[in-house]
């Protein structure tokens, strides 16, 4: 049986309920994983670009982000419902499965993502903007240890809006205030040609 670690101190420092370090069971997740299905598809890679492919996001930010919704830290008219009964063992499971499950990845823009490639990679100092790459990785494969989410593969569509949410302030979840900080020195070009590049990447 495949079981993965998941931390369980939410980032920030606030406790997740969990005891020091939980074992996320991948099979238990799968039986638990009909209803997200729906959206995030079968095989976690999400056909719909408004909704996120969790397929290899990481399983602890999976958890984290669950745990978001139920608290309420994270708005969502239809995630919220859906996590209301679910435990942290639950959302330990649930991370684990996704994150078990291969991103098949996408296609990136042409006209856009050579742009966003050099934003993701360099960053842009002259406007205090980081290399993406310094947190999410060179290859988009996230931090999970620090419960930063992978990018590779997401649609574009679903990363540009949690971008303008964050530099609206609509989301304000993540560490000491990071990607709020970020996003609100991104333009609309910005936004959309670094979606562009990580929606390619594998």
């Amino acid at each position: 049986m495949k079981r993965f670690l998941i931390l369980a101190t939410v980032m920030g420092g606030v406790a997740m309920g969990l005891p020091a370090f939980s074992l996320g069971d991948a099979q238990a997740g799968a039986t638990k994983a009909v209803v997200c299905h729906a959206c995030h598809g079968a095989n976690g890679n999400s056909a719909n670009p408004q909704w996120p492919s969790l397929a290899g996001l990481g399983a602890g930010y999976i958890a984290e982000q669950l745990q978001n919704f139920k608290d309420g830290k994270r708005q969502n008219p239809i995630m919220m419902p859906n996590v209301m009964a679910l435990t942290p063992a639950d959302m330990a499971d649930l991370g684990a499965y996704f994150d078990s499950l291969p991103n098949t990845g996408l296609e990136a823009d042409p006209s856009y993502w050579k742009a966003g490639q050099a934003l993701y990679r360099g960053g842009d100092a002259t406007r205090g903007i980081p290399a993406c790459m310094g947190c999410h990785g060179p290859t988009g494969r996230g931090n999970e240890p620090g419960r930063i989410p992978a990018l590779r593969g997401q649609h574009s569509v679903y990363l540009i809006k949690q971008l303008q949410d964050y530099a609206s302030g609509a989301r304000a979840t993540g560490p000491n205030g990071i990607m709020q900080t970020i996003a609100k020195r991104l333009s609309a070009d910005d936004m959309r040609n670094v979606a562009s590049y990580v929606k390619g990447m594998r």
